[in-house]
């Protein structure tokens, strides 16, 4: 991505900064950054830096004087033009750092905010997300707000939101735009639920995951499907839903959503909690992880905390070990073991036995809704 300022074309070289504390492990901060870094590239930048400091939050500027003032001094000849904080960072935080850093600061959760907003395609998804760019950004319509919309032009990561002229209107304004975004998704809601009632005697499958664990891929492969994928974070963001019968002894539906990740800013929760509710009204997840992340078992640990705050942590699931194809190593026999699924969507392997569980829980659960 790149952004115009003063008919220049200036590429966005960010520097990522987070701060390991407390009990934090400073190789726990180093795998949030190298996330945060797959994020800033996700939105089209660069990254320049990467810093880490051992303290604890300062109120004025998150890190120490002393670094803002190193980072000051580095950022002068211009190698960077964006900062992304990997924790929140409070309006006078980043109203102070912008004034002394003289670059646009951002946190992790704009940059998701405006990913979302990158993706996202339908009508839902859109309405949802602008909710979440209001409510965040409602606390912060101050003057540094309308001050940074013109001094960066409304472009650029983290610039995705409603625009200038709505980021300068009072508060009474936006928090009527909020009141009827809400509404319109509230509507959306209650035809997902008229959808629902008429699906609730069919077989309900949804795919659940940590963002760019492969869920579209094995999605396509099971339905014979061409949603979009990509090896990107945050490439789906609408539920996607297809009805499949043939290989399969009787209907089922299958649902893609949209993937998890760590710090998910909560208005995104909140916005999404129409679409993500879908998962709760499943009959079986399958839980789709990248088996050839090194972290991948925080992940599925993320995973199932969100699961658990949307009301589907009680829904049977499948674990489904995904893109064994990555490994140099790879385990001893694909399909099903120790209660979980080695499999590579992008090669097809170990799908067979994946679709014979499909269709065993598909048996149970019609032989439990027979009508007499």
């Amino acid at each position: 991505m790149v952004m115009k300022k003063a008919k220049e074309i200036i590429l966005e070289k960010a520097c990522l900064i987070g701060l390991a504390w407390k009990s934090m492990r400073k190789s726990d901060v180093e795998a949030s950054l190298a996330e945060l870094a797959e994020l800033t590239v996700s939105a089209g930048g660069e990254v320049a830096d990467t810093v880490v400091q051992s303290r604890p939050p300062d109120p004025k500027y998150y890190i120490g004087k002393g670094m803002v003032e190193r980072l000051r001094e580095q950022f002068a000849d211009n190698s960077v033009n964006l900062v992304i904080f990997d924790d929140p960072l409070s309006p006078a935080q980043q109203r102070n750092l912008e004034d002394t850093l003289d670059v646009k600061v951002i946190d992790r959760s704009i940059l998701i905010l405006d990913i979302f907003a990158l993706h996202a395609r339908t009508a839902a998804a859109k309405l949802q997300v602008e909710l979440a760019q209001l409510e965040y950004m409602l606390p912060r319509l101050t003057r540094a707000w309308s001050h940074f919309s013109r001094q960066y032009g409304g472009v650029g990561i983290g610039s995705k939101g409603p625009g200038e002229t709505q980021l300068e209107i009072d508060r009474r304004q936006v928090r009527k735009k909020i009141a009827q975004l809400k509404k319109e998704i509230e509507k959306l809601g209650k035809q997902r639920a008229t959808q629902r009632k008429s699906r609730q005697d069919l077989f309900k499958v949804s795919f659940v995951g940590y963002t760019n664990a492969g869920k579209s891929t094995l999605f396509n492969r099971l339905t014979r499907s061409e949603v979009s994928t990509a090896n990107a974070l945050f490439t789906t963001l609408d539920s996607t839903t297809r009805m499949m019968s043939s290989g399969y002894p009787e209907k089922i539906i299958f649902t893609d959503t949209v993937g998890f990740i760590n710090k998910l800013p909560h208005q995104l929760v909140a916005s999404f909690k129409s679409t993500l509710e879908e998962v709760s009204y499943a009959d079986l997840l399958l839980h789709v992880v990248d088996f050839s992340d090194p972290n991948h078992a925080e992940k599925i640990e993320h995973t199932c905390r969100v699961l658990g705050e949307i009301g589907a942590d009680k829904v049977n699931s499948l674990l489904i070990y995904n893109k064994i194809d990555r490994l140099d190593d790879l385990p001893l026999n694909n399909g099903s073991r120790d209660g979980a699924f080695y499999v590579s969507a992008l090669e097809e392997t170990g799908l067979d036995d994946l679709k014979g569980c499909l269709s065993e829980h598909l048996q149970i659960f019609s032989q439990k809704h027979l009508k007499f």
